[in-house]
């Protein structure tokens, strides 16, 4: 039997891979992959579940609510952000948090000249990477003309590879995160100088 690679066409398919007598199914097959979609559904069920509280969680909480007004955070990121650093007051700046996240370039220094290297990768893997994510989804699907942060992203996509402007957009994406908890104020996007 064969089907395409999609779940949605699988699922499709499977009333059809259950039910029917002319697909030279044994008993014993036809039951365990009956039992595979029953734990399917569940699983599948309980991921509804979670996604549901998680959006509860995120709206109820102020600063979920303040970040999620920014391009790219959705309510894993928010409630991610919330739940590391609270309301931001254990760092000073934002560029603190981002460097707690592993997020900034190392640097080699040596005579007066600076070299920056790769991000470092330090702090918390998992926030690490929900806000990489996102800036990498932002980047691929956001409507540049509409967000200020546009320009900044097409000036930076013109001089820089893909994952570059991602771990940057990461970057802006935490700092911005951090002064909206540590002001306590809604997000409010800059003017852009085009504007």
């Amino acid at each position: 039997m064969v089907f395409p690679q999609r779940p949605a066409k699988l699922k499709a398919e499977m009333a059809d891979v259950l039910e029917n007598a002319d697909n030279a199914l044994t008993p014993m097959m036809r039951n365990l992959i009956g039992l595979l979609w029953d734990e399917w559904k569940t699983v599948e069920q309980q991921i509804d579940e979670l996604t549901d509280r998680l959006e509860q969680i995120a709206a109820s909480d102020t600063g979920c609510c303040c970040i999620r007004q920014i391009p790219a955070i959705g309510p894993v990121v928010a409630t991610a952000i919330v739940a590391a650093i609270g309301n931001g007051s254990a760092f000073r700046k934002g560029r603190d948090f981002a460097a707690w996240l592993g997020i900034v370039s190392r640097q080699s220094s040596t005579g007066g000249k600076a070299k920056l290297l790769g991000i470092s990768k330090r702090g918390n893997i998992y926030l690490r990477k929900v806000l990489i994510h996102g800036a990498r989804a932002a980047a691929m699907r956001i409507k540049r003309d509409r967000f200020p942060i546009g320009a900044w992203m097409n000036a930076l996509e013109a001089r820089a590879p893909r994952n570059v402007l991602v771990v940057a957009m990461a970057n802006k994406l935490a700092r911005i995160a951090w002064a909206v908890l540590s002001s306590g104020e809604d997000y409010r996007p800059a003017v852009s100088a085009a504007a």
